[in-house]
């Protein structure tokens, strides 16, 4: 990644007569566990446009796997992104990346994860006095209705989840999930510094750190390989 950011931004230079940096931070790469974990990550992603305040649903921003998925990719089937999430929520039950198990109960649980972080809006026009108006509909819910739903719903995932507040924590920014390094159960970041030993000092007797600040809501489910200060 490295070597392909610093010939594209030469490219780019060349191509635009100017100098200096083009990416405004450095490549990150963080290695995720199976499960929670994994599941945490993806609709932290797909929830970045919404927490951005470009759109308010997730399916309707087209470049995240989310959208892709709902709204079909490049050739219209979004089968990659399907296939991906599937992935992301399902590995750790050995089930494969097929996109064919993306309908029904997978769908429904990522869009559950989602809702907890995002509410649902949709405009539709109404007639009113003989006149077309634009309004804001809540997919056929009252806001008092939608407020209820997400509510029975963040319980019940989080009551099968670990207790995990999703939606306070998935509104947040969340450095963990891009400077943590690993993320994922105690066993599996203990797990993971003991097979890269010699990076680190001989004062640090465990790989795993609990997660601080906004990430506080994930504290003892998921753990941290870099313990970042909470500011």
């Amino acid at each position: 990644m490295q070597g392909f950011l610093q010939r594209y931004t030469q490219w780019h230079n060349g191509k635009h007569k100017r100098k200096g940096h083009l990416w405004e931070d450095r490549f990150k790469s963080v290695i995720v566990e199976d499960g929670v974990a994994a599941k945490t990550m993806a609709a932290y992603i797909d929830l970045n446009p919404v927490r951005a305040g470009m759109v308010e649903n997730p399916e309707e921003y087209r470049w995240s796997s989310y959208g892709e998925a709902i709204g079909g990719g490049a050739k219209g089937d979004g089968k990659k992104a399907r296939a991906g999430l599937v992935r992301a929520l399902r590995a750790h039950k050995g089930e494969a990346a097929d996109a064919d198990l993306w309908k029904g109960e997978v769908a429904l649980e990522y869009r559950k994860i989602l809702l907890a972080g995002a509410g649902e809006r949709v405009e539709e026009r109404v007639e009113q006095s003989g006149k077309m108006k634009r309004i804001t509909k809540r997919k056929g819910l009252t806001k008092e209705q939608l407020d209820s739903e997400k509510a029975r719903l963040i319980e019940a995932e989080e009551k099968r989840m670990g207790e995990i507040p999703f939606g306070r924590m998935l509104r947040c920014r969340v450095r963990y999930f891009t400077a943590g390094a690993v993320i994922g159960s105690r066993g599996f970041v203990d797990e993971m510094f003991e097979s890269a030993r010699e990076r680190f000092g001989p004062k640090r007797k465990s790989g795993a750190r609990r997660m601080k600040g906004d990430a506080s809501a994930a504290a003892g489910m998921l753990w941290s390989l870099r313990d970042l200060q909470k500011e």
